[in-house]
C-alpha cells in the first residue's frame, strides 16, 4: 500500500493544508514592507550629490532616485519620477534653486539643502514654497533623515544659520501683532519649531524661568514639537526622565500645557 506523501492532496502541511506554514513558518503572512522615500537630489557640486546618494540610498527609509545638477533637471527628474521630497541647492548654474522652487512644490515637497544662509535667500525660498531650509555642516545625517521625513508629512525644519535670518522679522511681528500672525511670515512654519534654532537671541528674558541648562535643552525641544519618545532619543535618556523634567519645567514656566510653555519660552505669551 502506497504511503502517504506530502505532495498529496489533504496531507498535514501540504499544498492545501490549513496548517500549511507560510513563509515565517507559524503560519502568518510576512509583514508588509514600508516602502522607502523616493528623494531627487539636486546640487550642482558632484561630490555633494554623491554623498548624499550614498548615505540616503544606504537606507531601509530612504532612497535617492534621481539627481540633478540645476533647477531644470530637478524639475525633470521630478516630473518623470514623482518622487516624495526633493532636495534642492540654492546656487546652481542655469536655473538655481530658488528660480526652480514654485515649479517644484507643485510635484512634491521641496526641502533647500544648501550652504546658503543669507537673510533674502531663507526667506525668498520659505515664501516660495520651501518645506524646510538645512545648512551644511549644521546637522547630522540621523538629522537630516528625520527632517526628510518631517518635511514629507508638511512638518518643517530650519537649521540655526538658516533660523538667525528670520529671528528679527519673528520678533517684530510677535511684538505688533503676537503668535497669530507669525505663520504667514514663516512662509507655513509654526513659530514653535524655531524655538530650538535660535542660539543666544533671547537668552536674558528666558533666564527669568530659571531653568537649568537641561531643562532649557528639552524645552526648546518641545517647542519644536518634539514628542517625548524623540526627546528622550535625542538627550539619550528615559522617557521617564523626560517626563519628570517636563514637570519641573511646567512648574517653573507656570504653565500646564506643551503649547502654552512653548509660548511663554517664545516670549510671545
Amino acid at each position: 500500500m502506497r504511503q502517504p506523501r506530502e505532495t498529496d492532496p489533504g496531507f498535514p502541511g501540504g499544498p492545501d493544508s490549513p496548517d500549511r506554514p507560510d513563509s515565517d513558518g507559524y503560519g502568518f503572512p510576512p509583514p508588509a514592507a514600508t516602502a522607502p522615500l523616493r528623494l531627487v537630489v539636486a546640487d550642482d557640486n558632484p561630490v555633494v550629490r554623491a554623498g548624499l546618494t550614498a548615505l540616503l540610498s544606504g537606507r531601509a527609509d530612504t532612497t535617492v532616485v534621481a539627481e540633478a545638477a540645476d533647477g531644470r533637471e530637478a524639475y525633470e527628474a521630478a516630473l518623470l519620477h514623482r518622487p516624495d521630497v526633493v532636495l534642492l541647492d540654492v546656487r546652481m548654474p542655469g536655473v538655481d534653486g530658488i528660480s526652480a522652487l514654485p515649479h517644484l512644490v507643485r510635484l512634491a515637497p521641496v526641502m533647500m539643502l544648501t550652504y546658503s544662509h543669507e537673510t533674502e535667500t531663507v526667506r525668498e525660498a520659505l515664501r516660495r514654497g520651501a518645506g524646510g531650509y538645512l545648512v551644511h555642516g549644521e546637522f547630522t545625517a540621523e538629522q537630516l533623515v528625520r527632517a526628510v521625513h518631517d518635511v514629507r508629512e508638511g512638518r518643517p525644519h530650519v537649521t540655526p544659520g538658516a533660523a538667525k535670518a528670520l529671528i528679527p522679522q519673528i520678533q517684530a511681528s510677535a511684538s505688533a501683532h503676537g503668535v497669530g500672525e507669525l505663520t504667514g511670515i514663516l512662509g507655513g512654519i509654526p513659530p514653535q519649531n524655531l524655538s530650538q534654532l535660535q542660539s543666544d537671541v533671547g537668552q536674558s528674558f528666558r533666564s527669568r524661568f530659571q531653568l537649568s541648562s537641561r531643562e532649557a535643552e528639552i524645552m526648546d525641544l518641545i517647542a519644536s514639537g518634539m514628542t517625548n519618545q524623540q526627546i528622550a532619543a535625542t538627550c539619550f535618556i528615559s522617557e521617564k526622565t523626560v517626563k519628570n523634567h517636563i514637570n519641573r519645567i511646567f512648574a517653573k514656566l507656570q504653565s500646564t500645557t506643551r503649547s502654552q510653555a512653548a509660548a511663554k519660552w517664545l516670549g510671545v505669551a
